[in-house]
């Protein structure tokens, strides 16, 4: 064989290893990139909640400025849904088949989130932190689904037990929307409260085309509630406060950390969101922990202008804080496999949210895949700010 032969030969070699290696490269993945999905309501009902996919975005943005992750840089790909499971379906579509993902982070709604988990899991791609925390993430467990927020179920179950232990309150109602997630907080509240010998004086349902907020009032007045639970969204809950106010019924209102954006909430309920309890998953927005003051210095330099540092924002950080983690941890052996094995192997993980542990995929193991159990209580004061009146604590 004369050397130009060889050299021929060599090079057709190398092409066509050079293209194997292509197609058997992991889908969202090249030397340089990884392709990350998340939807998130930036219009619609739920919009005040679209602030959580923004903030992943400012997150990533200073990931790929302090040089990527183990030589790669996130692509993130976002898309509004405006809450609304057929458009979180075709956008989830669109982005997988058309652009190719990786995985997928966050992602507001339970609704949103169960109208794509069966595709994903299906395909065997990763979803790393659901920004809503449905039992259905953990129940049946998942091996490629991997939840941060606490459960509804959890944070009913607190804030039942405080309303009886702490404020002595016996008649406690809920008003909670009518689809997986308010079930599943109406659900932790009858269980917590049969631990007490106590019942839900009234469960009244919310559409989410409801705007009429006085039938339901009505209802937890003729119930002579003194506690009422909102499992509902933020401009549901500030249309009940601004009826009830109206209707002179001043029960104590307690909510979970769906609205637990104080500043938000005092806002667009003209000051009525004063002296409700809610349940926290993250670090307060004036905490001095140097991971948020990390965090406060990226969303000022990268967030968009008239855009609001709180908690729905930084809670796009802390949703994907484990997912990053998972990624780091496969250095640059990147696959979906690997990805999935090494997020199974953290435990104690503590950034901006509680402390974070999966574990080995068990079917049976409903926790394998459930990452934080705690939460603490805090009060909204007169200023927006909170007064926390817990610890961190899990239900017992």
């Amino acid at each position: 064989m004369n050397k130009r032969a060889f050299w021929v030969i060599m090079a057709t070699v190398s092409i066509i290893l050079c293209f194997a290696f292509r197609a058997a490269a992991e889908e969202g993945v090249t030397d340089t990139v990884i392709r990350i999905g998340q939807w998130g309501p930036q219009t619609g009902p739920a919009a005040p909640w679209g602030a959580v996919a923004r903030g992943t975005g400012v997150y990533f943005q200073m990931i790929n400025d302090e040089g990527g992750i183990n030589g790669r840089k996130i692509e993130y790909h976002m898309f509004d849904d405006a809450y609304n499971p057929a458009k979180t379906m075709a956008g989830v579509k669109e982005l997988q088949e058309g652009v190719g993902i990786f995985g997928w982070a966050s992602g507001v709604g339970t609704a949103c989130g169960l109208a794509v988990k069966d595709y994903l899991m299906e395909r065997k791609i990763p979803w790393v932190g659901p920004a809503a925390g449905s039992l259905h993430w953990i129940s049946p467990p998942q091996k490629y689904l991997f939840a941060v927020y606490p459960l509804y179920y959890t944070e009913a179950r607190v804030l039942s037990n405080y309303a009886v232990t702490k404020l002595a309150k016996k008649r406690i109602a809920i008003v909670y929307q009518n689809d997986d997630y308010g079930i599943n907080g109406m659900q932790g509240a009858e269980y917590e409260l049969a631990k007490h010998g106590l019942k839900l004086v009234a469960s009244v349902p919310v559409e989410i085309s409801d705007t009429d907020m006085k039938p339901h009032v009505m209802q937890l007045r003729k119930a002579e509630a003194d506690v009422v639970l909102l499992w509902v969204t933020p401009g549901h809950a500030v249309r009940i406060l601004g009826t009830a106010a109206a209707m002179q019924y001043q029960p104590q209102w307690m909510s979970t950390s769906t609205c637990s954006d104080f500043a938000l909430m005092m806002n667009i309920s003209k000051g009525l969101w004063k002296g409700v309890i809610v349940t926290n998953f993250a670090e307060l927005p004036d905490s001095p922990s140097p991971l948020m003051q990390k965090y406060k210095k990226a969303f000022d330099k990268y967030a968009a202008k008239g855009e609001r540092w709180g908690v729905f924002f930084y809670a796009g950080f802390g949703f994907v804080e484990p997912m990053v983690e998972g990624l780091k941890r496969c250095g640059r052996d990147l696959t979906r496999e690997r990805f999935v094995k090494e997020m199974e192997g953290i435990k104690n993980f503590k950034g901006i949210f509680g402390r974070i542990d999966y574990s080995a995929f068990e079917p049976s193991d409903v926790f394998c895949r459930q990452g934080q159990k705690e939460v603490f209580v805090t009060q909204c004061l007169a200023d927006g700010k909170a007064k926390q009146l817990t610890d961190w604590m899990e239900p017992q």
